[in-house]
């Protein structure tokens, strides 16, 4: 995420504690004492322990864990839902911890809405007066409110609709008319939790697509819940991934997966598909200093094979643009032939990719040549190069100490 984006909301050292002693918990927590000790000497439960995040405009941000690890109790404290036991919550600068019910409720109603996995529709309002439902609370009038409901349900495409009740409708509709109640506020930030839990595998995907399809339009600053890691993948910009109340890492799904932060982490995302994810951006090895360039000649080709190992070179210009590859039998034939350069030799209708092109979208590409995967930017600049052995290795179940391994077997057999 871009440093220079900028935060919409901030946590610091964001702490719940359940129970009558929290003074002493929080004291034994300050002291390095552990949740099951202040369980056991106070009585009280750590929901949250020292929570600090940042989360930018826009963002699509996702706090994801088992049951009970504090996921849906951090979303709560973002709004006050729950109250915070110490800590700090900022929206827009704005410290929300200190103010008052009247404030609160103001910031509730104008700079957030939220999503809850029940649904939580009135039965005996139409759809149409379900979305306005929020607007009808802050006050609005009629037509008004039933306008900005109307055009929320539109982009939910529950058009058509209005008219009808909750009970007449599927639960991916009635999911629907909830968030198109959230969007009917027009809400600087949209807080969603569990939203698609309680749906089938077929319709929660649905609303997986249409909740991104949103996003690209509307822009919102989206938290929402998860315990499903799948869902996180999909939806989330960054994840945050929690245990008994401690946020054990933030980052993208690919930070995630390839640089775990801890032993929980790396057994959380171990069963993910991870030809989805990773992408050439990981894999590459970046700036290849060994390079031809289009004017050297066969000679100087064969002294960097040689000092290297490597049978396949990349060939850029003097601005690092690709080119393609030339090969080592080839350098050789053009050698003997007392050419000057390599231009002749070479290999430029092979597959170059951006960094964000993913290990699945890359394997069709290891049928087409046998030569390694270029990584380029949009001006065909040359940033790396990936080798069709850690692309196949990466597509694998094994990892790489494991391949080393079964390697080294087989050659002591």
């Amino acid at each position: 995420m871009e440093n220079n984006r900028k935060v919409k909301i901030k946590v610091e050292d964001l702490t719940i504690v359940f129970g009558k002693q929290k003074e002493k918990a929080l004291q034994m927590l300050d002291d390095g004492f552990s949740k099951k000790e202040i369980l056991e000497k106070t009585g009280s439960t750590i929901g949250i322990n020292k929570a600090n995040f940042e989360i930018f405009e826009g963002e699509f941000f996702v706090i994801m864990g088992l049951s009970g690890s504090g996921k849906s109790t951090v979303l709560r404290c973002l709004n006050r839902l729950n109250e915070p036991t110490a800590g700090k919550v900022f929206i827009n600068d704005d410290d929300i911890t200190v103010k008052n019910n009247k404030e609160l409720l103001q910031v509730r109603r104008t700079e957030m809405s939220m999503v809850f996995q029940k649904f939580g529709l009135l039965p005996h309002h139409t759809v149409l007066t379900n979305a306005a439902f929020g607007l009808e609370i802050r006050g609005e009038d009629k037509e008004k409110r039933e306008a900005k409901a109307q055009e929320a349900l539109e982009i939910v495409g529950l058009s058509g609709f209005e008219h009808q009740y909750p009970a007449q409708l599927s639960g991916g509709m009635q999911q629907r008319v909830g968030l198109a109640r959230a969007l009917a506020n027009d809400p600087e930030v949209l807080l969603m939790d569990e939203a698609f839990s309680a749906l089938d595998p077929l319709i929660k995907s649905e609303m997986q697509d249409q909740l991104l399809d949103l996003q690209a339009t509307l822009h919102k600053t989206i938290v929402f819940i998860t315990h499903d890691l799948d869902e996180a993948i999909k939806l989330g910009d960054r994840i945050a991934i929690m245990k008994d109340g401690v946020i054990e890492q933030i980052g993208t799904a690919e930070d995630i997966l390839t640089n775990p932060a801890s032993d929980y982490v790396k057994a959380f995302v171990e069963k993910v598909d991870r030809k989805a994810i990773i992408t050439a951006g990981s894999l590459m090895f970046e700036k290849p200093t060994v390079v031809m360039f289009r004017k050297d000649g066969p000679e100087g080709a064969l002294r960097k094979m040689r000092s290297t190992g490597i049978e396949i070179l990349p060939v850029v210009d003097v601005h690092y643009t690709f080119l393609g590859f030339v090969t080592l039998n080839e350098v050789i034939q053009s050698a003997k032939r007392k050419e000057t350069t390599v231009e002749s030799i070479i290999h430029s209708n092979v597959p170059s990719v951006f960094k964000d092109v993913t290990v699945e979208e890359m394997l069709p590409l290891t049928s087409e040549s046998r030569s390694p995967i270029a990584v380029v930017d949009d001006k065909n600049k040359l940033l790396g190069i990936i080798s069709q052995t850690s692309l196949i290795i990466e597509s694998t179940k094994y990892n790489k100490e494991e391949i080393m391994e079964l390697k080294e077997k087989a050659n002591n057999q």
